[in-house]
């Protein structure tokens, strides 16, 4: 008895994409604005966390690493997110300062790919957003030591309890961590992929030029 999957019930998994295509004619001017659109079609098509989006990044030596984090901004610059710089992802970022960003909106047969380099937002920004959060995500920010050892929940649940003491609610004021903050990722590559019959699936892609131009570009699937 084991608990690993049929190998051919795995493979007999798949679903036919028929829910729509996309044409060169239905792109947005620009990248961001189609993020816009698409991010908009996710929230009402009732994708949970439509925001959501898998950030992977490597280390010095390649290897590669993804985790699932919030989108908290989005204008032709980049998109943002926001966490611990001395996280996992903050130190594969600190000395390779590049990452791509997949949102899977599956039941919507669609997902968006961004690549390109990743910058931290300035300390305005990050102070701005940090005092937008709820007290206890305030607090469970500047408890956590994101992605280090701890030695039980105990451990965290203390942390937090002192926190708690020392910046009690109300006032509630939670000095943002010199070590949290954001990330803004500047993609030069920025993909559009919608499911079509038969696997034959479209993939629209904006490219920016080494002039620093914005091309489109179908792929083959």
């Amino acid at each position: 008895m084991t608990d690993t999957p049929d190998p051919q019930h795995l493979a007999a998994m798949r679903r036919s994409y028929e829910r729509g295509g996309l044409d060169e004619a239905d792109l947005a001017p620009t990248w961001s604005a189609m993020l816009g659109r698409w991010l908009a079609d996710a929230e009402s098509g009732g994708i949970g966390e439509p925001n959501a989006m898998v950030v992977a990044t490597a280390d010095a030596d390649g290897r590669p690493s993804a985790r699932t984090v919030l989108l908290k901004g989005l204008d032709e610059d980049g998109i943002t997110f926001f966490t611990n710089y001395d996280s996992a992802k903050g130190q594969d970022l600190a000395v390779n300062p590049m990452a791509s960003a997949l949102f899977p909106w599956v039941d919507l047969q669609r997902q968006v790919r961004l690549t390109g380099p990743v910058r931290k937002l300035d300390d305005a920004g990050s102070d701005a957003y940090f005092a937008s959060r709820p007290y206890g995500s305030r607090i469970g920010a500047a408890a956590s030591p994101q992605s280090r050892v701890v030695p039980d929940r105990a451990a965290l649940e203390a942390a937090e309890a002192a926190l708690i003491a020392a910046h009690p609610d109300p006032p509630g004021d939670v000095p943002r961590p010199a070590s949290w903050g954001g990330y803004v990722v500047q993609p030069d590559t920025v993909e559009f992929w919608q499911g079509r019959a038969n696997r034959l699936h479209d993939r629209l892609r904006y490219r920016r030029t080494a002039a620093g131009a914005w091309v489109t570009e179908r792929l083959a699937p």
